[in-house]
C-alpha cells in the first residue's frame, strides 16, 4: 500500500484567522499573506483570550517564517551513517516494519512516542490512538511533562479529574489575585496586561510569591521571597492562619469535601506558627500576615501559579495546598475566584484531552477498567494497553537502559529540554530506530544520529485545533501551502497506523476527520459524568469546522457558546462528587546545597525566547533584548567570586555544566541563581542549562525538579571579547565560548577568548568565507579588526576583537550587515571602530514590539522631565502593546528621576 499524500490546498483568503503558536494564552492571530511565503501578523481583535493584543514573540511571528532553516524531504540515514533524501512510501514502511519487528521481538513496551505541547488536537489524538490501542504501548509522554505533570496530578487528586475550574474573566473581576511561582509580566504578558486593567479600574490586589524579584514582583502590591521549595509551608501556613481566624467556608465544606481535619492536622503541624512559617520559607513574620488578611478579607480571589510550582519535586503537593485553601473557603469556580494553572505551551491542554500523558487515556479518561474497555470498544481496538506508560524522565532512562528499543519524537528538542540533556543524547543515540518528525534541519536532537527523520509543517501551515489554559479550544488554521514534502503529523501517523494493517481505524481524510471522532470519544457514553464533552462538535461538517469560532468546553449541545466555570454547584468527579483535600508531605529540597555545590540554581523562560528558540532565534527584533545565555546572581555572591557583571561565569553540578554570562541582580536571593533554558549547542558553544539538572521527579507527577539544582559557580576569566558578524553562517570560530544571535542581513556571533590578534588573524579567511577582506591589527593593544565586502561595497562579515576590560561594540556596527552600500568612508570608519558616519549606538533593545532601545528612552526622559508610562507610549509606543517591558520602563522613569534629583539638590 502506497502512502497517499493528501493534496495541496490552495489559500483562498487574504486574511486569515488563527492561533499563536507559543505559551497556553492562546491568543487570536490575523495572518495576511504576502504571496512570498511570508505574512503580516496582527492580535485578532475578536478572539477572547487576546481582544487583538500580542506580546512581543507573537508580534514577531512574521520574521520566523521561512524556508532557510526547514526540513523539507524525509532522509533516511544509510549504511555509511550519512542522511539521504528518502520518499514517503519508503519512510512509512521503516516505521511499520521497525516498530513491529520490535513489538513481535521485545513486546510492546519497547516501543515509544515523544510528543510535544507544539503539536495540534489532532496530531496528539492520532499518536494516542496508534500508540496506546493499537500498537498496546502506554509508553506516550510529552514535554508537557515539564511543564503542567504537577497541575494535571493536583486536579486529579483534589477534583477527580484534571479540570481547570476558572476562566480568565476571573482576572477581570477578582479583588486578590495571587501569582506564585510565575512572572507573568514576561511569559504569560497578554493575561498580565488584563490583570494590570483590572488594577487600575477595581483596584485588585496583587500579591506576587517567588524566590527571585521578577518584572512581574516589581509590579505587585505585596512580594514575598520564598525560599526554594518552601510553597507547601507558606499555603499550610495560611489554611492554618484561616481556620484560626474563622476564616473557613463550613457549609461548602461540610456539603462538598472531605478530608480537611486530616489536612488541617497535617497543616498545622507543617506550620505550628506564623514564626515558623517565617523561618522555614524566608519571608517576614510582618509580610505573612498582611498576606494571610489579605486573603481572608478578599472574597474574590484568584491564585494563579505555574512553572515555579509545577517544576519541582514537591509540584504536585504545591499544587494541592494552593487548591485546599480555595475549598476550604468555598472560593472555587465562582466570578473571581478560584485557583487557575497557567499553561506553558499552546497545547499542553489539548494534549492532556486525549491521552498525550503516558497516565491517561483519551478524553480524560484513566486506567480503569472500566474506561479501558470504553476506550477499547469506541476505537474497536485490538490490544489495548491496560496500564500507565512511563512519563518523559522515566522513559529516557528506560532507553538509556535498553528496555525501549524503537522511539518515534515529535516536534519536540529533548536532547536539549530534559534534565541532564548531555546524558539524554548519549541515549539516544543508543537507541536501534529512532525516527523524529520536525520542521526544522537541524537542532540537538537530530545531532543524535536517528535513522529517519521526516519533514513536518510548521505553523502557518498546520491545521487542526488547539485548547489554552481556560479549556478554549481554538482553530490554527493554514494560511501557508506545505513546502516541499512536508506533511500534517497527523497523517504520518495514520499512514503507519494502515501499513500495520489498521486501514480502518486510521482512515482519516483531514484534521477535521480527526477531530469529529475525538468529539465523539469524549461524549461516548458520558452523560455529564466527565468533565470533558464536546458532544456538540461531534458532528460538525467540514464548512463548520473550518470556520469554528473560539468555543470553550464543555460543549454538550450544538451551538453551545457559552464561558464556564466548574465546581461552584460543589459537584465534583470522584467517585462521591466531593472534592478531596489533600495533605502535603513535608516540605524540603529534594537535594540539599553542600561545600562543592552552595548554590541552588532556578532555570526558566526570559520575555522574548521561547523554548530551545528553533523559531524565535530566527528573530533580530527578539534576540536584541537579551542576547546572550546568562546567570543573574545576587551582587553579593558575585563579589565574594570575583565575578563581574557580563563577565563569563562556568556552573557545574554533580550532573554537567556550562558557561554563561554573568548579570548582576539585587532581585536574586543570596545563595541562589536563576539561568533561562533556551541555548542550546546551535546557538552557543556550552550553555545547555538541562545538562545540570538532576533526573529527580516528584513521586506522583514524574515531573522533574527543575528549580533547585545545588551548583558551584566560578568566574572564568578571558583575555579577550569579540564579535563576528556575517551574512552567511559561521562554520569557524576559534574562541572559548560564543553566543549566536540573529541579526538583519545575518547573524551575529558573540565571543570570548584567549587566543590574540595574531591567532585570529589566521583564522578569518575561513571565518568571513573569503581570503579578499581588509584588517586592521594592534597586536601589542590586543586589537584585530577584519572586514569583508562584496563588489558593490556592502558588507558581508567582520571579525573584532579587543582585551577584555574594553570590549568592543557592535551597537553601531551590526545595523550594516542589512545595508546593502557602504561608502569607502564608511569603510574606513569601520575598521577604526567607529562604523559609518549615519549609523548611531542603539543599546540594548527594551520594546521588543516596537523595536524601542534603552538610548531612545533616556534621551525622550531627557527632553521631557516627568514622562511617564503613558507619554513613553505617546511619544515611542514603548509599553502600548504587550506590555512586557512596562517594568523596564518604569526602571528607567526611576533612574533617570533619581538623576534629575541629584542634578537639583545642592550637596549638604
Amino acid at each position: 500500500m502506497n502512502a497517499q499524500i493528501p493534496p495541496v490546498a490552495p489559500t483562498v483568503q487574504p486574511v486569515m484567522r488563527t492561533t499563536c503558536p507559543y505559551c497556553g494564552v492562546g491568543c487570536g492571530v490575523l495572518a495576511s499573506p504576502d504571496g512570498a511565503g511570508g505574512a503580516s501578523i496582527a492580535g485578532d481583535p475578536d478572539h477572547p483570550a487576546n481582544f487583538g493584543r500580542l506580546c512581543s514573540k507573537g508580534s514577531a511571528l512574521g520574521e520566523t517564517l521561512g524556508l532557510e532553516t526547514r526540513l523539507l524531504h524525509p532522509m533516511a540515514r544509510g549504511r555509511d551513517g550519512r542522511m539521504a533524501r528518502a520518499d514517503w512510501d519508503t519512510a512509512i514502511g521503516s516505521i511499520a516494519q521497525a516498530f513491529g519487528k520490535t513489538i513481535e521481538t521485545h513486546g510492546p513496551d519497547a516501543v515509544a512516542i515523544y510528543l510535544s505541547g507544539q503539536l495540534l488536537t489532532e496530531d496528539y489524538y492520532a499518536a494516542n490512538k496508534l500508540a496506546k490501542g493499537f500498537l498496546g504501548t502506554a509508553n506516550v509522554d510529552t514535554n508537557s511533562r515539564l511543564c503542567m505533570a504537577s497541575s494535571v496530578a493536583g486536579h486529579r487528586r483534589a477534583f477527580g479529574s484534571d479540570t481547570v475550574p476558572g476562566v480568565y474573566a476571573d482576572l477581570d473581576e477578582a479583588d486578590l489575585v495571587v501569582l506564585i511561582g510565575s512572572n507573568a509580566a514576561w511569559c504569560h504578558p497578554i493575561l498580565f496586561r488584563r490583570l494590570e486593567a483590572a488594577r487600575a479600574m477595581r483596584g485588585t490586589k496583587l500579591v506576587v510569591i517567588d524566590p527571585r524579584r521578577t518584572a512581574t514582583g516589581d509590579e505587585a502590591d505585596l512580594f514575598l521571597p520564598v525560599n526554594p521549595g518552601k510553597d507547601t509551608v507558606l499555603f499550610a501556613g495560611l489554611l492554618a492562619w484561616l481556620a484560626d481566624h474563622d476564616a473557613l467556608d463550613h457549609a461548602y465544606i461540610d456539603a462538598h469535601t472531605t478530608g480537611l481535619a486530616d489536612t488541617l492536622a497535617g497543616a498545622r503541624a507543617m506550620a505550628p506558627d506564623i514564626a515558623a512559617v517565617a523561618r522555614e520559607t524566608g519571608v517576614s513574620a510582618a509580610d505573612l500576615v498582611q498576606f494571610y488578611t489579605l486573603f481572608a478579607t478578599h472574597e474574590r480571589a484568584v491564585t494563579c501559579y505555574s512553572q515555579g510550582v509545577n517544576q519541582s519535586a514537591q509540584g504536585t503537593d504545591k499544587v494541592n495546598a494552593i487548591i485546599n485553601v480555595h475549598l476550604a473557603t468555598g472560593r472555587i469556580g465562582r466570578p473571581g475566584m478560584g485557583p487557575f494553572s497557567l499553561t506553558g505551551q499552546p497545547n499542553a491542554m489539548g494534549g492532556r484531552e486525549v491521552g498525550g500523558l503516558a497516565n491517561q487515556l483519551a478524553a480524560h479518561m484513566n486506567f480503569t477498567p472500566v474506561e479501558i474497555d470504553r476506550v477499547r470498544r469506541f476505537w474497536q481496538a485490538p490490544r489495548l494497553a491496560e496500564r500507565e506508560g512511563l512519563k518523559a524522565v522515566a522513559m529516557f532512562e528506560a532507553i538509556a537502559a535498553g528496555r525501549i528499543k524503537a522511539l518515534w519524537i515529535m516536534g519536540t528538542n529533548p536532547a536539549v529540554s530534559l534534565p541532564r540533556a548531555g546524558a539524554m543524547r548519549e541515549a539516544l543515540e543508543s537507541l536501534d530506530f529512532l525516527v523524529v518528525s520536525e520542521n526544522v534541519a537541524s537542532n540537538d536532537t537530530l545531532s543524535c544520529r536517528p535513522h529517519l527523520v521526516l519533514p513536518a509543517l510548521a505553523w502557518g501551515e498546520k491545521d487542526g485545533t488547539v485548547t489554552n489554559s481556560e479549556r478554549r479550544i481554538s482553530r490554527q488554521r493554514a494560511f501557508l501551502p506545505p513546502p516541499g514534502e512536508a506533511r500534517p503529523d497527523w497523517w504520518a501517523i495514520a499512514q503507519v497506523g494502515r501499513r500495520l494493517g489498521f486501514d480502518e481505524a486510521f482512515a482519516w481524510r483531514s484534521a477535521a476527520d480527526v477531530f469529529r471522532e475525538h468529539a465523539a470519544l469524549s461524549a461516548f457514553e458520558n452523560d455529564g459524568s466527565r468533565d470533558f464533552d464536546l458532544s456538540g462538535l461531534a458532528m460538525l461538517d467540514d464548512a463548520a469546522f473550518n470556520i469554528m469560532a473560539p468555543v470553550q468546553w464543555p460543549v454538550r449541545s450544538a451551538g453551545d457558546s457559552a464561558d464556564k466555570r466548574f465546581f461552584a454547584d460543589g459537584h465534583f468527579f470522584t467517585p462521591d462528587h466531593r472534592a478531596r483535600f489533600v495533605t502535603p508531605k513535608p516540605a524540603r529540597l529534594a537535594r540539599e546545597t553542600s561545600t562543592d555545590f552552595p548554590f541552588i540554581l532556578n532555570t526558566g523562560r526570559i520575555r522574548d525566547q521561547w523554548h530551545t528558540m528553533t523559531r524565535t532565534g530566527l528573530s533580530p527584533r527578539l534576540g536584541a533584548h537579551l542576547p546572550v545565555p546568562f546567570v543573574e546572581i545576587h551582587p553579593s555572591d558575585a563579589t565574594k567570586l570575583g565575578i563581574e557583571h557580563g563577565g563569563l561565569v562556568s556552573l557545574r553540578s554533580a550532573h554537567g555544566s556550562a558557561v554563561v554570562e554573568a548579570r548582576l541582580s539585587v532581585g536574586q536571593k543570596r545563595g541562589a541563581l536563576f539561568a533561562p533554558i533556551h541555548w542550546s549547542d546551535a546557538t552557543s558553544s556550552n550553555a545547555r542549562i538541562n545538562d545540570l539538572v538532576a533526573r529527580i521527579t516528584d513521586p506522583v507527577s514524574g515531573q522533574p525538579e527543575s528549580k533547585a539544582t545545588p551548583v558551584a559557580a566560578m568566574a572564568l576569566p578571558v583575555r579577550y571579547r569579540g564579535f563576528v558578524l556575517s551574512r552567511r553562517p559561521v562554520t569557524e570560530l576559534p574562541a572559548t565560548w560564543w553566543a549566536k544571535v540573529a541579526l538583519e542581513g545575518g547573524a551575529g556571533y558573540l565571543t570570548a577568548t584567549d587566543l590574540g590578534p595574531e591567532e585570529w588573524k589566521r583564522h578569518t579567511a575561513k571565518i568571513l568565507l573569503t581570503s579578499d577582506y581588509a584588517e586592521y591589527v594592534d597586536a601589542p593593544g590586543g586589537v584585530y579588526r577584519a572586514a569583508a565586502f562584496d563588489e558593490a561595497g556592502a558588507l558581508t562579515g567582520a571579525v573584532f576583537l579587543s582585551p577584555s576590560g574594553a570590549p568592543a561594540s557592535w551597537d553601531g556596527l551590526k545595523a550594516l550587515l542589512a545595508a546593502r552600500t557602504l561608502s569607502s568612508v564608511g569603510r574606513r570608519n569601520l575598521l577604526s571602530g567607529r562604523g559609518e558616519g549615519q549609523i548611531t549606538p542603539r543599546g540594548p533593545l527594551v520594546c521588543a514590539c516596537f523595536a524601542v532601545s534603552a538610548p531612545q528612552i533616556e534621551q525622550a526622559l531627557a527632553s521631557e522631565s516627568g514622562a511617564d508610562v503613558a507619554r513613553l507610549g505617546q511619544l515611542l509606543r514603548a509599553g502600548t502593546n504587550c506590555g512586557s517591558c512596562v517594568p523596564e520602563l518604569k526602571k528607567l522613569i526611576r533612574q533617570r528621576a533619581m538623576l534629575d534629583m541629584a542634578t537639583i539638590t545642592p550637596p549638604a
